[in-house]
């Protein structure tokens, strides 16, 4: 299904806002968060399965290399389908 211009502007915000929270809390000790590895991995696996919503990234076992469309890492290789 297509994204319309205003879906992918929210699902890219919300994206953006996840990233941010994984780097603040990697600036907190540890120890100072219960089960922060068990938020760390939720928080990775939202960002990756919002990156497939958007057609960044395939669902695992693809073998596209998933840096080559991926805009937080600088590389937009393709268009976009709209």
């Amino acid at each position: 299904m297509n994204l319309t211009t205003v879906d992918r502007e929210r699902i890219t915000d919300s994206m953006l806002k996840i990233q941010s929270a994984r780097a603040a809390l990697h600036e907190v000790d540890e120890e100072k968060i219960p089960h922060r590895d068990e938020i760390d991995c939720c928080l990775e696996n939202t960002d990756h399965n919002l990156k497939i919503a958007l057609g960044y990234e395939q669902s695992k076992g693809s073998e596209h290399d998933e840096r080559a469309d991926d805009p937080t890492t600088g590389h937009l290789d393709r268009e976009w389908k709209q």
